[in-house]
């Protein structure tokens, strides 16, 4: 037996929700998943999760949500968790007192367990806690519970994720990683059965630079001070990844990379 996932590229504004309300049912239909994750700290205007997003996304079809270097961007995200305790992630490796959870075990739905795990990267990014350290913890935790563990790695640098990845190779069923929102032509599954890609890529507006509107980003780097960014419009994508894992192993046996456009 088998459980299929699909894992969501970074969601951006609320055009991204949009792209997954269109596009989610007809995902069912093709790939049968049993779960459905997606990266969502970019959902609010690019930066951070407020509850109305968190709601919408939950009543369109998607079963976790996780996070990364925006989720703190707004100041009511301690609601969200607290509506949302076991679905609403943060990386697990920012220092103890932050709010919200890094892990949880949420039931598919053909019965099996599945861990998804939130970690963040420190290459060209905020400095926090060590994610190899804290996912050799976790792990300790998680996987006498079930061998089915997916981990989104929110990092900037490729090497990183790469390393990670590695780290992880039959340890945990996937590695997904975010944050740059381009996907990457990396669609493997590692030589001890899990399954990577270095980024999955973005769901939203893809006329722009990354969910932004291009002619205010162009302006911004040409004269490098704080200007307004505004959403992109058009050209409306899906980025995501297929995993098909087996139950009694926690291996990968099948990945593939996802891009559906809104016609």
């Amino acid at each position: 037996m088998t459980t299929k996932i699909l894992f969501i590229g970074d969601i951006v504004n609320h055009l991204g929700i949009t792209v997954v309300e269109k596009l989610l049912p007809k995902l069912h239909q093709e790939l049968e998943m049993d779960l459905v994750i997606a990266n969502a700290e970019n959902v609010n205007n690019g930066r951070g999760i407020t509850l109305k997003e968190a709601d919408r996304l939950f009543e369109i079809g998607v079963n976790v949500l996780t996070g990364g270097n925006h989720t703190w961007d707004k100041e009511k995200i301690g609601l969200v968790f607290e509506k949302y305790p076991n679905t609403v992630l943060r990386p697990a490796n920012y220092p103890e007192g932050a709010s919200g959870k890094g892990y949880t075990l949420v039931p598919a739905k053909n019965g099996e367990t599945i861990a998804v795990i939130n970690t963040q990267g420190r290459l060209f990014m905020q400095a926090i806690d060590c994610p190899f350290q804290v996912t050799d913890r976790l792990l300790k935790e998680i996987q006498p519970i079930t061998p089915l563990i997916v981990i989104d790695f929110h990092a900037e640098a490729t090497a990183e994720k790469i390393a990670y990845a590695h780290a992880y190779d039959g340890k945990v069923s996937a590695v997904m990683g975010t944050h740059t929102h381009v996907p990457t032509a990396d669609t493997c599954i590692l030589p001890n059965g899990t399954a990577f890609q270095c980024d999955v890529g973005m769901t939203g507006a893809h006329d722009g630079v990354i969910g932004m509107e291009l002619e205010s980003v162009i302006q911004a780097f040409r004269i490098p001070t704080r200007m307004q960014m505004n959403s992109a419009q058009g050209d409306l994508r899906l980025n995501g990844v297929w995993i098909e894992i087996e139950n009694q192993s926690g291996k990968a046996l099948h990945i593939q990379r996802i891009e559906r456009k809104v016609k």
